[in-house]
């Protein structure tokens, strides 16, 4: 550890950094948990403001998409002297975002302020970066437990929003994201050290770069929300689609030739970096797919021949385990990742992930406790995978470009989470023959294995790493 760093880490001390690591795991768990708000209170939305599912859909994937915009512009202006700053004017943000899903207006206001509250999703990069700089020995486990609450975080906050929105509405749910985020800014500014004065300059923004990733990104996720796209019209999906990815090209093509790029690539060169950002969008898919299957299986109403037909707050319930064995994952992995290294984990996680898509396709009809266990073997999967993610990426990554190279880390989990989601509905659209409300329960099975096939392509990636690492050192 160099002197520079040794004295950061003294600066924040034994009582300090626990009372830093509170607040970093705070913050972290607060921008998730606003994140996902949308998610429980779709219905519920598209009837207090008399707008249809789809557009009602549009709460959380607003969100989603302003988080994958900003999340890499943040990672890189939270590189240099201005971090603090960066944290507290994009609290602020989120803050000024949750007052407008709040107050009584039309639902362009509502979309504007879920958009802002996205943007506190770019927020955990930086958290990160803060406690590898500041926190000594307890980095690790520090950044593990922050990537683990980034995912399993989305949870904590569905059992009270549908709680809060059966008894008071929408706005009641909502109003609880804002009270959470300004405790969150609160927190940051009590919390937050000072920037070191002689911390390197951000230097000049790479802005063409930005707004190429902010198309690109834009185009993609879009295309991949809208499942209705590819079913009413695939030839204008594959369009977008395909326009999307064409500037995402263009997009390392500047990058590349960039003096300061948003994105170093070269990091992208070190067959472990590039691995575990493949591993985590491939596993992502597998993740968010076999999510959305549960979630909207335990709230299907039995005429349709299955499901439980669970409330909102139920179904928030069914989440507990998920973030209580995905917490209890990003206890325990840093200190398995320290002895048999990240790869091998990161396999495992993918064995525990194909294992809850596995459950879930073969026990799912033999009580609501069945769906119950497998998203608490999938929260247990997602925790191992977050925990283990940072090692296999910062181990090579210097400290300075922490924030830059979890971001983008957090852009590729994105892309995997919005493609899980739209293949799961894509997958049962597909089994909804016209005029039924629902699709067959064979949907479900079908979905279920391709989940358990895509998170053993994770496997196979984690396995092909390491092999690769042992003939290495042997040549």
């Amino acid at each position: 550890m160099s002197s520079t760093t040794t004295s950061e880490v003294d600066r924040v001390g034994g009582r300090g950094s626990t009372a830093l690591v509170a607040s970093l795991l705070f913050i972290a768990l607060v921008v998730a948990a606003i994140g996902s708000l949308g998610a429980p209170l779709i219905t519920a939305v598209a009837q207090d403001y008399r707008v249809s599912l789809s557009a009602s859909q549009w709460t959380l994937t607003v969100t989603l998409l302003s988080g994958a915009v900003a999340t890499p512009l943040l990672g890189r202006l939270g590189s240099g002297r201005r971090r603090r700053s960066v944290i507290l004017a994009t609290l602020a943000v989120v803050v000024a975002g949750s007052a407008a899903t709040v107050v009584p207006a039309p639902f362009a206001v509502l979309l504007v302020g879920r958009a802002a509250q996205g943007v506190g999703l770019g927020l955990t990069a930086l958290m990160m970066a803060i406690a590898r700089q500041y926190l000594g020995e307890r980095a690790p486990s520090t950044i593990a437990m922050l990537s683990v609450a980034s995912t399993v975080g989305v949870g904590v906050g569905y059992p009270v929003a549908g709680l809060l929105t059966q008894i008071g509405g929408v706005r009641a749910a909502y109003l609880l994201g804002l009270i959470v985020a300004t405790a969150a800014l609160i927190t940051a500014v009590v919390a937050v050290p000072k920037d070191a004065p002689d911390a390197p300059r951000e230097g000049v923004m790479d802005w063409p770069g930005a707004a190429l990733l902010s198309v690109g990104l834009v185009a993609v996720l879009v295309v991949t929300s809208e499942t209705s796209l590819w079913t009413s019209d695939p030839v204008i999906a594959t369009m977008i689609l395909s326009a999307g990815i064409a500037v995402l090209a263009g997009w390392v093509a500047v990058e590349r030739r960039a003096r300061r790029p948003l994105v170093d690539l070269r990091a992208l060169r070190h067959p472990e970096v590039a691995t575990a950002n493949l591993i985590m969008g491939v596993s992502g898919v597998a993740m968010y797919l076999l999510f959305t299957l549960i979630t909207r299986y335990v709230q299907t109403p039995s005429q349709a021949g299955y499901g439980y037909a669970l409330t909102s707050f139920e179904a928030g319930l069914v989440l507990v385990p998920f973030s209580a064995l995905g917490f209890l994952a990003g206890r325990l992995v840093p200190q398995l990742s320290r002895r048999i290294g990240p790869f091998p984990l990161l396999a495992v996680s993918g064995a525990v992930v194909a294992g809850a898509c596995l459950l879930f396709a073969a026990t799912r009809t033999f009580g609501v406790a069945c769906p119950i266990v497998a998203m608490g073997v999938l929260g247990l999967g997602v925790g191992s995978f977050s925990a283990a993610m940072p090692q296999a990426i910062l181990a090579v990554t210097p400290s300075e470009e922490t924030a830059a190279a979890m971001s983008i880390n957090q852009v590729v989990r994105s892309v995997g989470f919005s493609i899980g989601s739209a293949l799961s509905g894509l997958m049962l659209a597909t089994y909804t023959s016209d005029g039924s409300f629902a699709p067959s329960e064979t949907g479900y099975t079908t979905t279920s294995w391709i989940g358990v096939a895509v998170a053993a392509s994770s496997i196979a990636l984690a396995v092909g790493i390491k092999s690769t690492r042992r003939h290495d050192h042997a040549r």
